[in-house]
């Protein structure tokens, strides 16, 4: 197994995701910059957090636009996971891999600090070591994080629990106060159709050791890793 971890002029959780997966998941993982273009040989990829081209345009818009999008697109119609982390959210919504767009937040501010999540769906290859309704605790570091999507779709995304995470209180109920930037919905996560792509605005890595106050965001990772296992 060998995980690609994408790199772009600007990316800065990289090296946060490679230590998770070398050090604490165990697995095979490798930076990969994206003048590189082919991702043949991996089984699936993380595109991580930062500031992409510095968020120029668009957050996200110009990565999405580079030559090796067209491999992890490929490897997502072969079904492999492809998990898309705050910066990577955005470039794969800016791709079309996902549903929606994220914008400025509601209070034009970055927000960086710790989160309430409601898993709403185990049924993807990211969420399996999680029980439905569990609340977990992630960070969120980022200015271009509410989530909008149109009204067609946003009901599709819902009929079809496609929303794997949502922003909520300590009791895990979906609030005004418990949204960090205006998301509709109070949508933190989404996955695509198909289910092996994953986009969510808080940062798993940065909750994946008790140490640093949470490892809940570990089984995103791990889930991940059996998913491949029992797949490819």
């Amino acid at each position: 197994m060998k995980i690609a971890i994408l790199q772009f002029g600007g990316t800065n959780c990289d090296l946060d995701v490679l230590h998770v997966l070398k050090d604490v998941v165990g697995v095979n993982a490798e930076t990969v910059w994206y003048k590189q273009e082919d991702l043949t040989g991996f089984d699936g990829v993380v595109v991580p957090g930062g500031f992409s081209y510095g968020d120029y345009l668009r957050a996200g818009a110009i990565a999405a636009l580079t030559p090796i999008m067209n491999s992890v697109k490929k490897l997502a119609a072969e079904g492999k996971p492809i998990l898309g982390i705050c910066n990577g959210f955005q470039i794969l919504t800016e791709a079309r891999l996902l549903e929606g767009a994220l914008t400025t937040n509601q209070y034009p501010k970055f927000r960086c600090h710790w989160t309430n999540l409601r898993v709403e769906t185990v049924d993807t290859p990211f969420t399996s070591k999680f029980r439905k309704g569990e609340i977990v605790r992630m960070p969120i570091a980022h200015m271009e994080g509410q989530f909008y999507a149109e009204e067609k779709s946003l009901a599709e995304l819902d009929e079809n629990e496609q929303v794997v995470f949502r922003y909520v209180d300590e009791n895990g109920k979906v609030t005004e106060a418990s949204n960090p930037n205006g998301s509709l919905e109070n949508i933190a996560g989404i996955v695509n159709s198909s289910r092996n792509i994953l986009g969510l605005m808080p940062h798993p890595e940065r909750a994946s050791e008790a140490i640093l106050g949470s490892d809940d965001g570990l089984r995103v990772f791990e889930s991940m890793m059996d998913y491949i296992t029992e797949n490819f």
